[in-house]
């Protein structure tokens, strides 16, 4: 087994662990009324989209999603939430270090021996979540549980629907489609963002991600027989047929969005392992993306 099947299964434990420890970590995230920026990169940056989403809709307050790389230094934020897994990706290192004695800053890392830890006024480590594998499946998917939960937004649902995802069988046929699209809606762009992430990461498949809605405004033209495209959450109306009149491969998204990210981390090994490919060691990647000068 590879370390990232390996991790990838444990993450309906890793989900239930940090639901726990969410109220002791409350003074650390966002209180409700903050403006709040949320920012990555990589995963972490399609994560940010997600919860930055979830955070608004919930009434808890405007809030932003970044690339790391991309903050608008000029817009006034009550806290900027930065998502880190290593601890060391130089651009969060420097916009923590950028905003320090200004705008309050949190970290959520899983490595407590890393730099983050001094650069941001508040951390949480999610160190039980950390990951041998370059590809990021269950830290991503841990912090996204953690600020759920803040938000109250977690429940013991999201844990059952995660273990069927792990242990039901993948659609027929899906492996050896030769295209992928991911579709979400809402918060879920963010994970069909990152699903299509993994796709490219683990087994260099020809993946895309769009909002829903936006799929039938040109990407809907790659789609015929022998690609697939997958909705994370509820599809809009006449998708799926649209889907199927072009003869590729409809799969609806029936567990908690959260949980069908799951599913696609399982996919993306699938087709790795069909193609002879390591998902371990994917290609021109490293665990974190440190410049120097």
């Amino acid at each position: 087994m590879t370390h990232v099947e390996d991790e990838l299964i444990s993450q309906p434990e890793c989900w239930t662990r940090a639901a726990v420890e969410a109220p002791r970590h409350r003074e650390a995230l966002p209180a409700p009324g903050e403006r709040v920026a949320i920012v990555g990169c990589g995963t972490s940056y399609f994560m940010a989209q997600a919860v930055a989403v979830l955070r608004e809709r919930a009434g808890q307050g405007e809030t932003d999603a970044f690339a790391a790389s991309e903050f608008p230094y000029g817009r006034p934020y009550d806290r900027v939430l930065a998502l880190t897994r290593s601890g060391t990706t130089t651009e969060v290192l420097e916009l923590l270090g950028d905003l320090r004695n200004g705008t309050r800053t949190t970290a959520i890392t899983a490595d407590p021996r890393t730099p983050v830890m001094r650069a941001a006024d508040d951390v949480v480590v999610l160190d039980f979540a950390d990951e041998r594998s370059v590809v990021q499946t269950r830290f991503a998917t841990t912090a996204v549980t953690l600020l759920r939960a803040h938000l109250g937004l977690h429940t013991d649902s999201v844990v059952a629907d995660a273990r069927t995802a792990i242990t039901a069988p993948l659609p027929e046929g899906l492996v050896a489609c030769g295209q992928f699209t991911f579709l979400g809606r809402g918060w879920t762009v963010g994970l069909a963002n990152e699903a299509a992430l993994k796709m490219r990461e683990a087994s260099l498949a020809w993946t895309e991600a769009y909002p829903a809605m936006e799929y039938r405004h040109g990407p809907i033209s790659v789609t015929t027989r022998g690609t697939a495209t997958w909705m994370l959450g509820e599809a809009p109306e006449g998708l799926a047929q649209q889907v199927g009149d072009t003869g590729g491969l409809w799969i609806e998204g029936a567990l908690d969005p959260l949980a069908e990210l799951v599913r696609a981390q399982r996919l993306a090994v699938a087709v790795a392992a069909a193609r002879d490919l390591d998902p371990d060691r994917p290609r021109h990647l490293t665990r974190s993306v440190i410049l120097t000068p």
